[in-house]
């Protein structure tokens, strides 16, 4: 067979095999994916309900223009409350933006030390987290502790623990998923050992610790550390497909807030506004700038292109961790991203 004739062949396989993979994939991304955008972020958003949202916040902040905020959908979907700009939400994992900066002033004071170890920090918990005496402040960060992350254990979601020790329990006595910085491996046990360590140096609560040294010089007054804090009728539903369950009630510890807050807040965090002096090159060598959030009932993604001078987030409360809710969330918000960048012109 001559060469010509070899890469025709493979080219006719690659093309088959990729008309081939999309049997696999749910027709609702590609059409979400390939249709025209829409002239506006509220059809953009309202086409995300089509597609079986229940709910959806954006924030979107461009640099020399006013900062706008959309909704589409349900607030509450069995009271029949509109979804609105200004409801709070569970950020979930976004929350470790806001952990990450309070051990970034903990180390520029002094109070911590990225080198230190985890036997040095929990010494009770030496014995049941292996490497414990190799694993630093820095490493739990990073997510390169090797750490088992809790909730990837198998009875997590059989028996799902009742307070901060059981959760804990998950992660303890198991074997590490690495050596200490040789991988990376996001896990949610490393930041809530982190939370326990700022309670532990300060003497009381990282929540506060948070809402005095970050919230409040930033004028972020709709951030909350836990629903314990705040009005319920605030907080947006949040609802895991196939099941009826409103999963706002269930307290997780993680934070809430609105997008305007959570967008303000990341372009502090980018522009370094949220730092005092010295303390943005100690975060910019531990940890990331953006983040998303999965929960139950709750997705969130929020970042700051460099490029356009432009913040987003997005919040949407419908959640399957085994289905294609995330990879919608994506997609959607990926024409967000690119129908602010066209308004612009």
């Amino acid at each position: 067979m001559k060469k010509r004739q070899v890469k025709r062949l493979f080219r006719i396989l690659f093309i088959a095999a990729s008309i081939g993979s999309l049997y696999f994939v749910p027709w609702i991304l590609v059409r979400s994916w390939i249709i025209p955008l829409p002239d506006t972020i509220q059809e953009q958003l309202q086409e995300g309900i089509d597609y079986g949202f229940d709910g959806m916040i954006v924030y979107v902040d461009q640099a020399g223009r006013q900062p706008e905020s959309y909704a589409a959908g349900w607030h509450d979907r069995d009271k029949k409350i509109p979804a609105y700009p200004q409801a709070l939400f569970k950020i979930a994992s976004i929350t470790k933006l806001y952990i990450a900066v309070a051990i970034t002033k903990l180390v520029k004071e002094g109070q911590l030390s990225l080198d230190n170890t985890l036997a040095f920090y929990f010494p009770e918990l030496a014995e049941r987290i292996a490497y414990s005496d190799k694993i630093t402040l820095r490493m739990m960060v990073q997510h390169r502790s090797g750490i088992p992350n809790f909730v990837d254990h198998p009875d997590y979601w059989k028996s799902p623990p009742k307070n901060r020790r059981e959760t804990l329990e998950y992660a303890l006595d198991l074997p590490a998923d690495f050596k200490p910085d040789e991988d990376y491996g996001y896990s949610n046990t490393n930041y809530m050992l982190l939370e326990d360590l700022i309670d532990k140096t300060l003497g009381y609560s990282h929540q506060q610790f948070i809402k005095e040294r970050i919230l409040i010089p930033l004028g972020l007054n709709h951030t909350f550390g836990s629903i314990s804090e705040v009005n319920m009728d605030d907080v947006m539903s949040g609802y895991y497909v196939g099941l009826e369950t409103d999963f706002k009630y269930e307290n997780t510890g993680l934070m809430l807030a609105t997008a305007e807050d959570v967008g303000k807040f990341i372009r502090a965090l980018n522009e370094g506004t949220v730092f005092n002096e010295g303390e943005q090159e100690i975060y910019s060598s531990i940890y990331v700038y953006e983040h998303t959030g999965l929960l139950p009932g709750y997705q969130s993604i929020a970042k700051y292109f460099k490029d356009k001078d432009l913040v987003v987030v997005q919040f949407n409360n419908t959640a399957n961790f085994n289905g294609y809710e995330w990879n919608l969330a994506e997609i959607l918000f990926n024409r967000v991203v690119k129908i602010a960048t066209e308004n612009e012109k």
